[in-house]
This record gives C-alpha cells, structure tokens and sequence, in this order.
C-alpha cells in the first residue's frame, strides 16, 4: 500500500509539473501574440465595428445630430444609380484587368523561366519596375501618353494609319485607357509569383513526359498549369481584390483641374472612388460607410467562390 501510495504521488507531482510547464506556455504564446492581436483589434476591428455603426445613422461629417435609420442606408445605396454604375465601372475594371494581366503574365513568366536567355536578370528586372513604382507616377506618365492631340500612344497609332480616340477624355474610351495602365502595373507582380511557382515544380516531371513522347504543348497542360495551381489561386484572389478596390489610378489620370475625378460622365467613377466622394465631398459618413460594406460583402463573396473553384490540394 505504501508503494502505491508513493507512486500515486509521484504520478500527481508530474501531472502537476506538466500543467504548470504548459500553463507557462500558453502565457508566453499569447505574450507573443498580444502586439500583433492588440494591433488587429485596435486598428482593424474597432474601426470595421465603428464604421458598421455609422453606416446604421444619417451621420454627417459636418457636426449635425445623428438619427439611428437602421438599414435604410443600405436600401438607398442599392437604389441609387450613382451607386449602381460605379460598381458597374468596378466589375468591367476587374473583369478586364485581373485576367488579362494573368494570362500576359504566365506567358512572360514562362518566357524568362528560361535560363538559356542572355540578360534575363535584367529583363526580369524591367518587367517588375512598374510594380515598385507609385500609382501617382504611373498615372501622370500614362495620362501625358494618353492625350489625345500628342501623347505618344495616338502618334504611334498615327504612323500606322489609325486615328487615336480622345481616351481620358471620352466616356467610352476613358475606363479601357485606366484598365490597359492598371494591366501595364500588375503583370511584373504576377510574373514573379508565376516565376516561384514554375522554379518549384520538379524538372524530373519534365523529363519522364519527354520519355513518354509528350511535347511541349502537352507537358503545358498536364503538367505546369495543374502544378501552378496554388500560384493561380493567389494571383486570381490578389488581382481581383486589388481590382475591386482601385481608387489611386482613376483619381490621378481622370481628376481636371478643380473638378473631381471619375469622369468624363462618371465613365470611370469606380466603388472606391464612390465612397471617398461620398464622405468627403458630400459629407455623408453613413451614405459612405453603408456602400463601403456593400463592397465588403462583393469582395468576400467573390473571394469564396473563387476558393471554392480554384482552390485543390497539390502534392508533387
């Protein structure tokens, strides 16, 4: 009995020993974690909670009293034709500029991908300048080359024979001018994500389908683009929620003088841009804050359902 006794106690002091040790821990875990979760809700819970109750007022930025109109806001956001066509604007942006950038950007990716090119350091450097380069830079450059009386991009489509549109200043070729910028910019991002994910595919794939007398073309489809998978994921969820939230390009390249941007005819007035005006020109926080939420809820559904397509398990 004074054995078992012994042991029992001798396995309660471990039991201890070890509930302590992992207390101790778990303590230091969420030591660890406190910056980063302190900073989560500090600077981007609050304020989503925060803005969530705005978006549920009639609140002005200009000191007025706030009356609580629950979702109404929400109702004259979905009804108002402002509202409507800027995110008409926004899914053409995005539908144009998120796959198009992919697809130039795969095929450049593929193209550099082959060591046997002289300069490919620098050629790789040159595609990605654009990304490391500022919005407000990017846009006046392409804004000079967009204009239509001596911009370089009519003055070559002259010497062929074509005469330019106005771009920027028309309604119908304003949004295409912003969306063929916003490609130029994205596709040096995409191509070196591209680029990690064709380097980490095994060459041993590549050599086993030559054995089996595959070609290049077939090697493509069987082989790269089902191992690029995750690369794909990533690129499509990124370019799309960049694309949904573009304000930068369409507030520099189509802003005139003292006028607000957006135009010519809100031709290019895009979700984001909507709201900023909303808020800050017309002084309507709970206007703003409710179509903000609207484009949260497009950006996580999109985001979702792209998950769910895309989105398999890869093993090599």
């Amino acid at each position: 009995m004074g054995t078992g006794a012994t042991q029992s106690a001798r396995a309660n002091s471990r039991r201890r020993v070890q509930s302590t040790r992992w207390m101790h821990e778990v303590l230091w875990a969420y030591a660890f974690l406190a910056p980063a979760l302190i900073f989560y809700l500090v600077l981007l819970l609050w304020p989503m909670i925060h803005a969530f109750t705005i978006s549920l007022h009639k609140w002005s930025l200009i000191p007025s009293p706030r009356s609580f109109v629950a979702f109404s806001n929400y109702g004259a956001a979905l009804s108002d034709l402002l509202t409507i066509k800027s995110i008409k604007n926004t899914l053409i942006y995005t539908t144009a500029v998120a796959p198009i950038a992919m697809i130039l950007s795969l095929g450049l990716a593929l193209i550099l991908n082959n060591r046997s090119i002289r300069g490919l350091g620098l050629f790789r450097t040159v595609y990605f300048i654009p990304v490391i380069t500022t919005w407000v830079a990017v846009g006046f450059v392409w804004r000079w080359l967009f204009e239509p009386n001596f911009g370089l991009v009519n003055t070559f489509l002259g010497l062929l024979g074509i005469v330019g549109p106005k771009w920027l200043a028309s309604p119908y070729w304003a949004l295409p001018a912003i969306i063929i910028t916003s490609i130029w910019k994205r596709i040096g991002y995409n191509m070196v994500i591209f680029l990690a994910g064709l380097q980490d595919i095994p060459r041993q794939y590549y050599e086993a389908a030559q054995v089996e007398g595959a070609n290049s073309w077939q090697s493509f489809w069987q082989i790269t683009l089902p191992l690029l998978n995750p690369s794909f994921v990533f690129v499509i969820i990124t370019s799309i929620i960049s694309s949904l939230q573009a304000f930068t390009p369409v507030l520099i390249m189509t802003k005139i003088g003292g006028a607000g941007a957006g135009g010519p005819l809100d031709s290019t007035r895009v979700l984001v841009y909507h709201i900023y005006e909303v808020a800050f020109r017309f002084c309507d926080l709970g206007f703003a804050s409710a179509v903000a939420f609207i484009l949260f809820a497009i950006i996580m559904c999109v985001t979702l359902i792209q998950l769910r397509l895309f989105q398999r398990k890869i093993e090599y």
